[in-house]
Protein backbone atom coordinates (compact mmCIF):
# COMPACT_ATOMS: atom_id res chain seq x y z
CA UNK A 1 0.00 0.00 0.00
CA UNK A 2 2.60 3.20 -1.01
CA UNK A 3 1.48 6.32 0.21
CA UNK A 4 2.39 9.28 -1.84
CA UNK A 5 3.29 12.19 0.36
CA UNK A 6 3.32 15.89 -1.44
CA UNK A 7 6.07 18.36 0.18
CA UNK A 8 5.59 20.59 1.15
CA UNK A 9 1.98 20.39 2.11
CA UNK A 10 1.97 16.83 3.81
CA UNK A 11 -0.99 15.41 1.67
CA UNK A 12 -1.04 11.55 1.90
CA UNK A 13 -2.67 9.92 -1.45
CA UNK A 14 -2.87 5.95 -1.36
CA UNK A 15 -2.22 3.87 -4.60
CA UNK A 16 -2.98 0.51 -4.95
CA UNK A 17 -0.17 -1.66 -5.71
CA UNK A 18 1.04 -1.28 -8.72
CA UNK A 19 -0.46 1.72 -10.02
CA UNK A 20 1.67 4.74 -11.60
CA UNK A 21 1.62 8.00 -9.43
CA UNK A 22 -0.29 9.69 -12.02
CA UNK A 23 -2.89 7.05 -12.08
CA UNK A 24 -2.91 7.39 -8.51
CA UNK A 25 -3.35 11.12 -7.81
CA UNK A 26 -5.91 11.53 -10.77
CA UNK A 27 -7.66 8.71 -8.97
CA UNK A 28 -7.64 10.27 -6.00
CA UNK A 29 -9.13 13.46 -7.52
CA UNK A 30 -6.38 15.37 -7.56
CA UNK A 31 -5.11 17.17 -11.10
CA UNK A 32 -1.85 18.47 -12.01
CA UNK A 33 0.12 20.05 -15.22
CA UNK A 34 0.46 16.76 -17.67
CA UNK A 35 1.01 16.09 -21.35
CA UNK A 36 0.91 12.73 -23.09
CA UNK A 37 0.26 10.33 -20.57
CA UNK A 38 2.26 7.61 -22.11
CA UNK A 39 6.19 9.03 -21.55
CA UNK A 40 7.03 11.12 -24.20
CA UNK A 41 7.09 14.65 -23.53
CA UNK A 42 8.61 15.12 -19.66
CA UNK A 43 5.84 17.53 -18.29
CA UNK A 44 5.04 15.44 -16.06
CA UNK A 45 8.11 15.74 -14.27
CA UNK A 46 8.58 16.01 -10.60
CA UNK A 47 10.92 15.46 -8.15
CA UNK A 48 11.46 12.51 -5.87
CA UNK A 49 12.68 13.51 -2.70
CA UNK A 50 12.05 9.99 -0.70
CA UNK A 51 11.51 6.58 -1.77
CA UNK A 52 12.63 4.81 -4.98
CA UNK A 53 9.99 3.98 -8.29
CA UNK A 54 10.09 1.49 -11.18
CA UNK A 55 8.82 2.17 -14.65
CA UNK A 56 6.10 0.24 -15.82
CA UNK A 57 7.01 1.24 -19.33
CA UNK A 58 10.53 1.91 -20.87
CA UNK A 59 11.08 5.65 -20.50
CA UNK A 60 13.63 7.31 -23.22
CA UNK A 61 17.21 8.94 -22.10
CA UNK A 62 15.89 11.94 -24.24
CA UNK A 63 12.74 12.77 -22.33
CA UNK A 64 14.40 11.49 -18.39
CA UNK A 65 18.02 11.39 -18.48
CA UNK A 66 20.02 9.50 -16.42
CA UNK A 67 21.46 12.39 -14.63
CA UNK A 68 18.13 13.36 -13.78
CA UNK A 69 17.42 9.72 -12.47
CA UNK A 70 20.40 10.11 -10.39
CA UNK A 71 18.74 13.20 -9.01
CA UNK A 72 15.51 11.86 -7.92
CA UNK A 73 13.35 13.06 -11.09
CA UNK A 74 10.65 11.02 -11.99
CA UNK A 75 7.94 10.79 -14.63
CA UNK A 76 4.77 10.86 -12.81
CA UNK A 77 2.71 9.06 -15.62
CA UNK A 78 5.09 6.33 -15.74
CA UNK A 79 6.28 5.73 -12.00
CA UNK A 80 5.25 2.83 -10.05
CA UNK A 81 6.49 3.67 -6.26
CA UNK A 82 8.55 0.70 -4.64
CA UNK A 83 6.74 2.20 -1.32
CA UNK A 84 6.43 4.91 0.10
CA UNK A 85 6.79 8.29 -1.84
CA UNK A 86 7.42 11.77 -0.92
CA UNK A 87 7.54 13.89 -3.96
CA UNK A 88 7.92 17.73 -4.92
CA UNK A 89 6.02 19.61 -7.95
CA UNK A 90 8.03 21.47 -10.24
CA UNK A 91 5.25 23.42 -11.77
CA UNK A 92 2.25 24.63 -10.76
CA UNK A 93 0.97 22.45 -7.60
CA UNK A 94 -1.60 19.82 -7.21
CA UNK A 95 -4.68 20.59 -6.97
CA UNK A 96 -7.67 18.86 -5.38
CA UNK A 97 -10.70 18.65 -8.02
CA UNK A 98 -12.85 15.96 -6.81
CA UNK A 99 -13.67 15.71 -3.34
CA UNK A 100 -15.88 12.98 -3.03
CA UNK A 101 -12.92 10.79 -4.74
CA UNK A 102 -10.13 12.31 -1.87
CA UNK A 103 -12.81 11.15 0.56
CA UNK A 104 -12.93 7.69 -0.87
CA UNK A 105 -9.20 7.33 -1.26
CA UNK A 106 -8.71 7.91 2.55
CA UNK A 107 -11.24 5.11 3.16
CA UNK A 108 -9.30 3.11 1.02
CA UNK A 109 -5.96 3.62 2.98
CA UNK A 110 -7.02 3.98 6.38
CA UNK A 111 -9.15 0.33 5.60
CA UNK A 112 -6.31 -1.35 4.55
CA UNK A 113 -3.75 0.31 7.26
CA UNK A 114 -6.55 -0.98 9.78
CA UNK A 115 -5.98 -4.77 8.10
CA UNK A 116 -1.99 -4.73 8.17
CA UNK A 117 -0.84 -6.88 10.32
CA UNK A 118 0.71 -4.98 13.07
CA UNK A 119 3.84 -5.74 14.12
CA UNK A 120 4.72 -8.09 17.14
CA UNK A 121 6.14 -6.02 20.24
Amino acid sequence: MPIVTVDPTGEEIYLPEGQTVLAGLYAAGYSYTIGCRRGGCGVCKIDLLDGGVTYDHPVADEVLSREERQEGVCLTCRAVPDGDVTVRFRTGSLRLVQPLLRSLNEKSRLQAAASAPQPKE
